[in-house]
């Protein structure tokens, strides 16, 4: 899946971001920006709603872990 916003992580990373770079997602969080579309409303784990609408299973299973606080 193409980047919706070139300021936007590559979706092929969301996984390994999630789990190997708390600091990325601190920073998104911070600044109220999406991981993959750099839209506001952020969540724990840094995706707006529109985006986490789109996570696959493997994408939901580790950015949930964010959402109850067991985030790597």
């Amino acid at each position: 899946m193409p980047r919706w916003n070139s300021e936007g992580i590559p979706r092929e990373q969301l996984i390994w971001i999630l789990r190997e770079r708390p600091d990325l997602i601190q920073a998104a969080r911070r600044i109220d920006s999406c991981l993959l579309c750099r839209g506001s409303r952020v969540n724990e784990a840094a995706l707006c709603p529109l985006c986490w609408g789109i996570l696959d299973e493997p994408e939901l299973t580790v950015a949930q872990a964010w959402l109850t606080g067991n985030h790597p």
